[in-house]
């Protein structure tokens, strides 16, 4: 499990930057609420544990004294009603207009058996992001040991420092630099700087969304299959997908109908008393039943064809066989066919390759083959058509094929990209 705690420094936000923050916030927030009816997984309850703590320091102007007060206290379940008034009740007026440095960030409190160390849970792995647009020029020996105690316990430490145009904008970069080197030998601390931009914003949403999905869901394991030997008699890579966004959930749901109403006839199954019409109260035969229905929410019903087969839920343990086609030609694709889901794809490290050959260990043949094909692919500026007869946005069997392109990078992971249902590539031979 992975708990996340921000720490938003009031007294160096403008309001237009806690603005953008707090919206940020939000938007984690209610992508983190969905993530759960949106896993690709069965999960046995409903419930969304907390993992989002929030705190904030501000200058008490009764007693002219930095406090930290928690704003939401992650204990029980996520409520995100309640995490929205916490966000929403953030004070614009906290900032100090002639600050020009800061001494204390207050981290100390934060990484206490009072705030942090109080919430669910001993052996969880917790990360504090500390939101600020200044930093103080060293940390003393106080900050240090709470520092290197919270490595101990598997929290680790994020400096995101907003810059701002400022005429003091050189010594900002100076206190930060320092405050680098002051923690340089801490491995489980960093800091980053950003310019507050919307893409930065938009990024870092998805970034900590990442942090709180990780253990949520198990990334889908696929097998690449190809035409030809790859190594030796190996023509297949073992892959992990993750999806970047929350994936779209199959919501249909099979079920009879009357022919005569149309109407489900869902209770009379788990009655197992004869079949009947909810509306005359008949008996009904074979004939007058349709088994080709699916249900879409509790009133919409979808009458499909005779021959359709039933949708299937994808069996996660098992692998995803995905064919590799062909190859195409980056500069040539048409981006209007991409469409539907996207996944990140990386080489499975737990599904090592055995081979005939007895050229040392191969145990990491498989993440060997893929960082080579992701490597020539790239240098090629070529991708890989690929088909399945599972259709990953919705993970259920399709019965059809479903079609998809496979994009290298210059840094190892690949992109798949879903694609119409037909074969409208630029094929190139």
């Amino acid at each position: 499990m992975v708990q996340l705690c921000f720490v938003l420094d009031l007294r160096s936000l403008v309001p237009p930057l806690l603005r953008d923050i707090k919206q940020s916030l939000l938007q984690l927030a209610n992508f983190y609420a969905i993530s759960s009816s949106s896993s690709s997984h069965a999960r046995k309850s409903v419930t969304l544990g907390d993992k989002i703590g929030l705190c904030y320091v501000f200058k008490n102007r009764l007693s002219s004294s930095d406090e930290l007060a928690v704003a939401y206290n992650p204990v029980g379940n996520f409520n995100l009603r309640d995490f929205h008034h916490a966000v929403n009740n953030l004070p614009y007026d906290a900032f100090l207009a002639d600050i020009d440095s800061i001494s204390d960030l207050m981290i100390s409190n934060v990484l206490s058996e009072r705030v942090l160390y109080s919430w669910q849970g001993k052996d969880i792995e917790r990360k504090v992001i500390v939101i600020t647009s200044t930093l103080p020029e060293d940390i003393d020996s106080i900050v240090q040991k709470s520092l290197m105690d919270a490595a101990d316990k598997c929290v680790s430490v994020d400096f995101a420092v907003f810059q701002q145009k400022s005429i003091h904008l050189t010594d900002t970069r100076e206190n930060i630099n320092n405050f680098r080197r002051c923690i340089s030998h801490l491995d489980n601390c960093s800091v980053q700087t950003y310019i507050p931009d919307f893409r930065v914003f938009h990024s870092l949403v998805k970034r900590w969304l990442l942090i709180l999905k990780d253990d949520m869901e198990e990334p889908l394991l696929a097998r690449l299959i190809f035409k030809d030997n790859l190594f030796d008699s190996v023509n297949h890579i073992f892959c992990n997908l993750f999806a970047p966004v929350n994936p779209i959930t199959n919501i249909f749901t099979q079920c009879r109908t009357c022919r005569c109403h149309g109407i489900p006839l869902g209770d009379a199954e788990k009655n197992f008393s004869r079949l009947s019409c909810s509306v005359t109260g008949c008996n009904l035969e074979t004939c007058d039943v349709m088994e080709n229905s699916v249900q879409l929410g509790e009133k919409n019903i979808l009458f499909l064809p005779s021959f359709y087969n039933s949708l299937k839920p994808l069996q996660i343990s098992l692998p995803i066989n995905i064919t590799v086609t062909e190859r195409i030609n980056l500069t040539s694709l048409d981006e209007g066919l991409i469409i539907g889901a996207s996944f990140v794809v990386i080489p499975s490290s737990y599904h090592p390759i055995e081979t005939t050959s007895d050229d040392g260990d191969q145990s990491d043949l498989n993440v060997q083959l893929f960082r080579g094909l992701s490597s020539f692919l790239h240098s090629m500026n070529q991708g890989l058509i690929c088909s399945s007869n599972c259709d990953l946005e919705t993970m259920a069997e399709a019965p059809y094929h479903c079609y998809y392109i496979l994009q290298p990078s210059d840094t190892g992971p690949m992109l798949m990209r879903g694609q119409k249902k037909s074969f409208e590539f630029l094929i190139i031979n």
